[in-house]
């Protein structure tokens, strides 16, 4: 089968290599229809992930069919549609039983990770029958594809983490594939406020036109000395005159979000939501951060504040797919661009160069 290789830092190759085949009786192997390209991927391309060898087929993400399952294999047979998901559970290990998959004993990250991943003809799958789920004809391959990690990722390590409530101000920091994901999900428990904080103004717009009632672009600001705060605090007061709500003095709040999300992984977003963050809030992390960062723990003390951060367990899934099949959810505004399978090396290109390509998620199709 064809299949792109991790070839070490800066390094990628086409190669014909052997079928995955069935190891253990809970495996299933997949026929890849289509999969993407995912922000760890270019990480883990560029060198920032030392431990995954040369040789490696990255990806984790895939929609396909089964081609081959093993004996023990139960929830699914050959030719049936699938969704693969970015994490592997066993489903019976102590962190299963406790909903993290994320930390499976057996699995969790496997996929282009420990083992080969999506990016090529089949994949194995461990675990298939808690690992993989099933992909109704009725969706397009586009929203399918965002179920395997971006939706998850978004609704769980940072919408759930957060606690986001009915009536609440939220602030996303990073308007990339998973802080849209973010803003989707965050928008079924109807928050008052969403401000995306980006500076990217063609990320910005989708954001707008995806449910974003404010955007807030930091290296446009009036003046110098108009901090992301300041422009909050407007936001708000602005959002309460427009509402007609009078609020004595007594009532005011110190100014700030009830929830901020980081969505980057850099130490300024992270930095910015402890700068926005009101007395009583969350911080949910979701970026990926490759250096460490300060917490400004002198100012954050007195605040009674909350911070989490996870990595996605993939528990929500049913749930969403759920959502899908009910028309209230359309992940495929994500995708951006569309590439054969051939065109994959063309694909992380312009992924590479989001910013200049105007790209967000990228759709991988296989003949």
């Amino acid at each position: 089968m064809k299949a792109l290789i991790y070839d070490g830092p800066g390094k990628q190759v086409w190669k014909d290599v052997p079928k995955p085949v069935v190891q253990k009786p809970t495996d299933a192997v997949v026929k890849l229809t289509a999969t993407t390209i995912c922000g760890t991927d270019l990480h883990i391309v560029r060198g920032h992930v030392p431990y995954i060898p040369a040789g490696r087929i990255l990806g984790h993400e895939g929609v396909g069919i089964i081609d081959d399952a093993g004996s023990g294999v139960t929830g699914f047979k050959k030719g049936d549609r699938v969704v693969v998901s970015c994490i592997t559970a066993c489903g019976t290990c102590v962190y299963c039983a406790r909903n993290l998959q994320a930390h499976c004993l057996h699995g969790g990250w496997k996929l282009g990770n420990e083992i080969d991943g999506t990016q090529a003809e089949y994949v194995r799958v461990p675990y298939a029958d808690t690992s993989l789920y099933s992909a109704p004809s009725t969706l397009a391959e586009g929203a399918l594809l965002m179920l395997s990690d971006a939706l998850p990722t978004g609704l769980e390590v940072g919408v759930l983490n957060a606690k986001v409530q009915p009536g609440e101000t939220v602030a996303i920091v990073g308007a990339g594939p998973i802080g849209i994901s973010v803003l989707l999900t965050a928008q079924f428990y109807s928050p008052s406020l969403l401000i995306v904080i980006d500076t990217d103004d063609s990320r910005l717009d989708v954001a707008k036109r995806l449910g974003a009632t404010h955007t807030i672009n930091p290296s446009k600001l009036a003046s110098a000395t108009t901090s992301i705060l300041d422009a909050v605090t407007k936001i708000q007061a602005d959002f309460a005159k427009s509402t007609g709500a009078v609020i004595s003095e007594n009532q005011k709040l110190k100014p700030g979000v009830d929830v901020a999300i980081e969505c980057v992984g850099f130490a300024d977003s992270f930095n910015t939501c402890q700068s926005i963050i009101s007395p009583g809030g969350r911080i949910a992390n979701v970026g990926v951060h490759g250096a460490s960062v300060d917490l400004q723990l002198q100012e954050l003390w007195t605040k009674n504040i909350s911070i989490t951060t996870g990595l996605v367990s993939a528990n929500t899934t049913e749930l969403l797919l759920r959502v899908l099949l009910g028309g209230k959810l359309h992940p495929e505004s994500l995708i951006t661009h569309r590439f054969a399978f051939s065109d994959l090396l063309k694909a992380y290109k312009i992924f590479g160069n989001a910013a200049k390509e105007h790209a967000l998620k990228t759709l991988i199709t296989f003949k």
